[in-house]
């Protein structure tokens, strides 16, 4: 096996949206995790093997090894055109984590099929016409790049890897157009050879299960979740360090999510674990705003809290020790659920304004039993391998639907167009200059361009893997007319190749490093073309190098000049898409899913939080960034009641939330203005004229929920008992 002269280069996937699965445990090392009902099924680590568990990234530097060398030989021995393009696959393939690997190889096979076709479609009919074809190509890349960052999942992997494949096979294929099938057909055969050896090896020879790493996530996120029930029940729900915390769960969430979509691809993992935890998952999700909504509640009554309410006072430290005791106290749920019903106050008419927050304080109570009841019992479930249907759930979303995550259309179309104008650069200095090796240019930009488009700022990324794609370059260098010339046989070829993949491979398994270990071992891969015969040029080397760099720095400078922004630019964006999502919500009247709308919501917030924790001298480090899921989920409960309000508390209610639309959309950040109070307090004060005393009650809690969040440091509501030929209009 010898590098070919004429290189073809796959340098691709560094870290794309969501699919670099580097270890991800932060909080605790498998190996800690106790094998009882705190882990899922097929997750108990072996303690009796510390070397596979304390020295993971040898363990996985040597499978992939082993994979990629198995990947290569097979592929010579079936005499494919173009072998290091299996091996290449191995290392862009591999994951520490059996099921992420399973997942991305799937994903790899079906855009990489999807990206081979649309070339085979494309390039006959634009051969004749370089510039038309290059524009296609382009706007191939682009458009599937654009749907790749809409997509926000691991799955956005197939639409990115679509977009850049054609690039790959098309380019270099220009010259010779009859032989594009031959082409596309050698791609998916070697790319499918290197994912069959790596899914093989990971299944097989000490597989780490996804579900280790989600149960961890999971047990970690609950008793974070239960900290903070603490420090909010107790009143602390203010401090800086509780906000931080609530912040950090809201992050995690959104990194459990991405962890359980691969589950489905575990093989350790049945269909009814990963449903379970899609359900616990949604329960979490509802838990972080009710802890807000607490904490609200528990500092607007602290001064009077103690003393004034007593009774109260000891069921908030009744709760706190149920929390965190985990529900094995003396306290059961059923007792809280009792105990609360019977401080549950009166909302009649003319209530007091401590009234009304003890009312609301309540009913959060009462779910915040309900979900954390409901957690437990689904954690223990999935470690028990009981079948999810079984568990009965006292706190039912309105709808099991999965999350909803944010999708940014302008920074995923904008995205796109830079890719188009960077390939359309390159692809033009190549026509221009008639360049031989120009192909390598824009078929890089186009990878450089894809794999970072995520970021805030990729500009810096493509930099700093061309960087290290030119140490890569060195190494092949030395191996490619030092190393293999002196080289007779498989056996030293393996040896002689062991120490810098090995390496590689262990850089790759350390999150500090794993960008530097994959930016290495694919460029090495890639550029040192081991086929079955050595036929190394000098000046084709230096050629194609020298493209390859060429085309990573023109996606370094478009990206720069055309589509780079700050994190606090996204930061700001992002709090306006919030403003944004709400005036919807008041539009609409909260006909929405309230857990698909704190899915969102949340999401946002995951998203939110690394980059504001990148400025911390910004003015953004003191908004509170859950008061618009707060204020959504109150108007999502006030529609169940819509119906049963008087037509006049009814117009009330709507010209507050038209109002309340209006404000959101032409005030994208800061406080609202003062005439939204009005409006709030008058919508207040219809409510408190319903007969009925259910309505009465349910439209009040969800006036106050949308006043305290909106509107926190107000002065208290005064209700009014003005003669009703004298009480206040609401405007047409």
């Amino acid at each position: 096996m010898w590098p070919a002269g004429n290189h073809t280069f796959n340098t691709e996937e560094v870290c794309c949206n969501n699919m670099i699965e580097t270890p991800w445990i932060r909080h605790s090392p498998p190996e800690q995790i106790p094998c009882d009902e705190t882990s899922f099924p097929g997750a108990a680590v072996n303690v009796d093997q510390p070397f596979l568990t304390r020295h993971a990234a040898i363990v996985f530097a040597l499978k992939t090894f082993a994979a990629a060398m198995l990947a290569l030989i097979i592929a010579v021995w079936l005499d494919l055109p173009r072998p290091y393009w299996a091996m290449t696959t191995v290392y862009i393939t591999s994951q520490p984590l059996a099921g992420a690997t399973s997942s991305k190889a799937f994903y790899r096979v079906l855009g990489t099929l999807i990206g081979a076709s649309a070339t085979v479609a494309i390039l006959p009919n634009f051969v004749d016409a370089p510039e038309l074809l290059s524009l296609v190509i382009a706007l191939w890349v682009g458009l599937s790049l654009y749907v790749s960052l809409l997509d926000g999942t691991p799955r956005s992997y197939v639409f990115m890897l679509a977009g850049y494949t054609a690039a790959f096979v098309g380019f270099p294929e220009v010259s010779e157009p009859a032989s594009i099938f031959n082409a596309a057909l050698a791609r998916a055969e070697e790319i499918s050879l290197g994912i069959i050896c790596a899914s093989l090896v990971s299944t097989v020879a000490f597989p780490r299960s996804v579900a280790t790493a989600v149960a961890t996530r999971v047990d970690n996120w609950l008793s974070d979740a239960w900290r903070l029930s603490r420090h909010v029940l107790g009143g602390h729900g203010s401090d800086q360090a509780a906000r931080d915390q609530r912040l950090r769960i809201a992050a995690d969430a959104v990194e459990i999510d991405t962890l359980a979509t691969h589950l489905a691809y575990d093989r350790t993992v049945d269909f009814d674990t990963a449903r379970g935890l899609r359900t616990l998952h949604l329960h979490m999700l509802m838990l972080q705003p009710l802890l807000a909504s607490i904490g609200d509640c528990v500092a607007a009554l602290q001064d009077g809290l103690r003393t004034e309410q007593p009774a109260l006072g000891c069921l908030l430290d009744d709760l706190a020790k149920w929390v965190a005791t985990e529900g094995r106290g003396p306290q059961s749920a059923d007792t809280l659920r009792a105990a609360i019903a019977a401080q549950q106050p009166k909302l009649e008419t003319g209530a007091s304004w401590d009234r009304l927050m003890i009312a609301s304080l309540l009913i959060r109570l009462r779910e915040l039993v309900d979900i954390s009841q409901d957690c437990r019992a689904l954690r223990h479930a999935i470690a028990a391998g009981d079948h999810i249907s079984k568990v009965e759930l006292t706190f039912g979303p309105e709808a099991g639907v999965a999350p909803i995550r944010h999708r940014d259309h302008g920074m995923a179309l904008w995205s796109g167009a830079g890719a188009v104008i960077a390939i359309l650069i390159s692809c033009g200095f190549w026509i221009a200059s008639g360049w031989p090796d120009g192909a390598t240019a824009p078929m890089m930009a186009a990878v450089g361009f894809s794999l970072f488009a995520v970021q805030d700022d990729p500009a810096h990324s493509i930099r700093s893997f061309a960087c290290w794609s030119i140490v890569g370059i060195a190494v092949v260098a030395v191996y490619l007319f030092a190393v293999l010339p002196r080289i007779s046989n498989v056996e030293m070829l393996v040896a002689m190749l062991a120490p810098p993949f090995i390496l590689f491979g262990i850089l790759i398994a350390r999150p500090a490093t794993a960008f530097i270990g994959i930016a290495l071992a694919i460029t090495t891969a890639t550029l040192l073309a081991l086929q079955s015969s050595y036929s190394a040029d000098f000046a084709a080397f230096i050629n194609s190098s020298v493209s390859y760099v060429i085309g990573l720095t023109t996606a370094a400078v478009v990206t720069r000049l055309v589509r780079s922004v700050g994190a606090e630019w996204s930061a700001r964006r992002l709090m306006r898409t919030n403003r944004v999502t709400l005036a919807v919500a008041a539009e609409r009247r909260g006909r929405r899913d309230r857990t698909a709308f704190a899915g969102l919501m949340l999401n946002r917030v995951g998203l939110l939080t690394p980059r504001l924790a990148t400025i911390p001298e910004s003015d953004l480090g003191d908004v509170d960034r859950l008061c618009e899921l707060r204020v959504g989920l109150n108007i999502i409960d006030l529609r169940r009641v819509r119906r049963r309000l008087a037509p006049q508390t009814l117009r009330a209610v709507d010209d507050m939330l038209d109002q309340l639309a209006v404000a959101c959309r032409r005030h994208s950040s800061g406080p609202m203005p003062p005439e939204l109070l009005a409006r709030i307090d008058l919508a207040l004060t219809e409510a408190m004229t319903q007969s009925d005393d259910d309505v009465r009650g349910d439209a009040l809690i969800g006036l106050v929920g949308i006043r305290r969040g909106l509107f926190p440091d107000a002065l208290t509501y005064q209700p009014e008992f003005a003669d009703p030929s004298t009480r206040r209009t609401v405007a047409a």
